[in-house]
Formats: structure tokens, C-alpha cells, sequence
């Protein structure tokens, strides 16, 4: 008998998302490293933040896990206290990439509805410690992941691979663990980025509507308003990153609440159930919500997408060259 469907996908799709998630997330980096896209410091640290824990995702989740599974299921990685350490990781990359975004999104709230905070807090000071926060929270919390499997076999005395505990279901300790991880990875997420991005909106709305009060009814000139052109310019690019990552992490979200409210367990085997299918489903669409913010950029931002260009053609060139 073959291969469940859903697997068969995720052997094609997973090796896909590597490739463009790594390199798509790479090229981001050393753009906005390089200081020359136009950006604010304060914003360059978060989208640079974002971007490298997206990719840190992309590494522990899709290559170490997903991929290794299928493809190397019997490498030394699949040592039960190794693969244990690289699900930890795979938590702790995701909680890191789900609360930069958060920290994003507020930060650009406060820029753009708190004008008296904004000076205070929308600083480069403040926003390289709001990331090592970040950082740092999500490695604590997530250190208990690790104690959390044991071996789903034992070869010749070495275990092998991971099992979640039956003891994880039912010990009051570890539900309230998992309680507190579905709270904050990824509902409060959820209410923060929906709340945050309605108030932001509204803000611009009022603020514009005002704006052109002052200025008369002249269209041409309010089309030519480089404040009003500026805020456009924010809240396309706040809403195209909050967006997708509000409709990317829906299905996951939702398995989420199916495990607290009901008694379906995560991480099952059998492929063939309709709730896993809809797991795993769930899985992929989050693992491409870390590919999505570099075509963001390059969609809504014309100097991003100016020095993409400039960063294929130069190999490129460089290879056009060698053959001459």
C-alpha cells in the first residue's frame, strides 16, 4: 500500500518551501542589513528581526524535522534526546517569528497613533531590546517542550525518535502548560494583531479625512500629499504582513482549539484521520507564512524591490561575464 496523500504532498512541498523560504529570507536580510532600502533603523531592526526568525523556522521545523523525517529518518538526528532538543527549537523559532510580528504591528500602532510615544519608543534603542526580549522569552518558555517526549522505539538499546507522553494529556502541570502555549502562541497573537491593525486603520482614516479638511477638496493636491502618500505606503505594508499572517495560521489556530475543547490528541499517526489531515495542512500553511514577507516587500515597496534586482542580476552578470 502506498503512501498517505497528505505525506506524499509534504515529501514534494516541504523540500519547495526550504529552497525559496531560505533563500527568499536570506536575500531579505542582507537588503535591509545594508541600510539602503530607504527604511527608518527602528523599522529595518524588526523586518530584519522577522526575517531571521522566519528563517530560523524554516531551518529547525522544515529542514531538521519535516524534511530529515522523510527523507533521513534513521540519521543520527533522530536520537530521541536530539530530536527532543530540535522540537524545542522548532517552538522556540516559532514563537519568536509569531511575536516579532506582534512586536511589529505595535510598533507601527504607536508610531502612527501615539504621537507623544513615538519619539520615546519608535527608536533603534528600543527596538533592538524589544527582539532580545523576544528572543529571550521564548527560549524560557518553551525549555519545559524538551521533557516533554520520550522514545517511540528502542533499537539496540539507543531511542529512537519521539513519542509525546500520554502523562502530557493528563497531568494538571502540563495542561496548564499547554494552556499557556495556546494562549500565547497564537491566540493573544491573534486579538493583539486584529486589535492593533483596527486601530491603526481607524486612526488613518480620521487622521486623513482631517487632513484633507485642511487642505480643501483640490484632488490634485491631495493627490500629491507626500504625508498622505506616507501613511498609505504604512498601512499597506502593515496590513499585507498582519493579513498574512492572520489567514496562514487560521487552520493551525484551529487545531489549536479542537486540542484544548475537545479530546483529540496532536501529533497522532494516523494520516489517514481527517483531523490530522487538517493538522498537517495546518502545518504547511505555517511554515509558508515564513516565506511570504520578502514578496511582500518586493510587491509594496519599489527601493526593496529595486535592489532584488540588483541582487540577481549581479551573479548573473557575473556568470554572462565568465562565458565571454
Amino acid at each position: 500500500m502506498g503512501q498517505p496523500v497528505i505525506i506524499q504532498i509534504e515529501r514534494i512541498y516541504y523540500p519547495i518551501i526550504a529552497i525559496i523560504g531560505v533563500t527568499a529570507n536570506l536575500l531579505t536580510i542582507v537588503i535591509l542589513s545594508r541600510g539602503s532600502y530607504g527604511l527608518s533603523k527602528c523599522i529595518t531592526r524588526y523586518l530584519v528581526a522577522m526575517a531571521a526568525g522566519d528563517l530560523l523556522v524554516l531551518i529547525f521545523d522544515v529542514i531538521l524535522y519535516e524534511i530529515k523525517d522523510a527523507y533521513f529518518a534513521y540519521s543520527f538526528l533522530n536520537y530521541t534526546p536530539i530530536c527532543s532538543l530540535n522540537l524545542a527549537l522548532i517552538f522556540t523559532s516559532i514563537d519568536c517569528s509569531v511575536w516579532l510580528t506582534v512586536a511589529f504591528t505595535f510598533d507601527r500602532f504607536i508610531t502612527i497613533c501615539c504621537q507623544k510615544l513615538r519619539t520615546k519608543y519608535s527608536t533603534e534603542k528600543t527596538a533592538v531590546a524589544v527582539i532580545a526580549v523576544v528572543f529571550s522569552l521564548s527560549i524560557l518558555e518553551n525549555v519545559p517542550i524538551y521533557f516533554v517526549f520520550e522514545p517511540r522505539e528502542i533499537i539496540d538499546n539507543v531511542p529512537w525518535s519521539c513519542y509525546v507522553k500520554s502523562s502530557f494529556y493528563t497531568l494538571p502541570i502540563w495542561v496548564a502548560f499547554l494552556w499557556l502555549e495556546t494562549i500565547l502562541t497564537p491566540f493573544v497573537p491573534f486579538v493583539l494583531i486584529l486589535l492593533l491593525n483596527a486601530l491603526t486603520i481607524r486612526h488613518i482614516i480620521l487622521a486623513n479625512r482631517v487632513r484633507r479638511g485642511l487642505r480643501g477638496n483640490n484632488n490634485s493636491e491631495n493627490h500629491n500629499d507626500p504625508e498622505m502618500e506616507n501613511r498609505r505606503k504604512s498601512i499597506i505594508l502593515l496590513l499585507a504582513i498582519s493579513s498574512s499572517f492572520i489567514l496562514l495560521w487560521t487552520v493551525p489556530f484551529l487545531c489549536y482549539i479542537c486540542v484544548q475543547f475537545t479530546d483529540i490528541q496532536f501529533m497522532v499517526g494516523n494520516y489517514n484521520d481527517p483531523f490530522t489531515i487538517m493538522e498537517q495542512t495546518g502545518y504547511m500553511l505555517r511554515t509558508l507564512s515564513c516565506c511570504t514577507n520578502t514578496f511582500i516587500y518586493a510587491a509594496s515597496q519599489r527601493k526593496f524591490r529595486d535592489e532584488l534586482k540588483n541582487m540577481i542580476k549581479r551573479p548573473l552578470s557575473l556568470i554572462m561575464y565568465s562565458f565571454q
